[in-house]
């Protein structure tokens, strides 16, 4: 899992013979909109994790409530290092 090893990390596990996979994420463009307002990327090493404990981006459509109770958390993850 790509996302979740640093560069040498993946290294180091390919001079083992090992080989790092990719998560993939949903291609939905509200996720890519919720990530960089966590101040994240696809790309980001903790970004599938994240991905996993948000509400499904289609739940978010037209739930006034639930964007609201997100933003906090969005806030949080933006002030972190990520």
């Amino acid at each position: 899992m790509s996302g979740m090893w640093d560069p040498f990390q993946r290294e180091v596990l390919a001079e083992l013979g090992h080989v790092a996979y990719a998560i993939a994420l949903p291609e939905d463009p509200m996720l890519d909109v919720l990530l960089r307002a966590a101040g994240r990327s696809r790309q980001s090493s903790d970004a599938a994790r994240l991905v996993r404990g948000w509400p499904s981006p289609s739940s978010l459509r037209g739930d006034a409530a639930a964007k609201r109770a997100l933003w906090p958390a969005l806030r949080r993850l933006r002030r972190a290092p990520g």
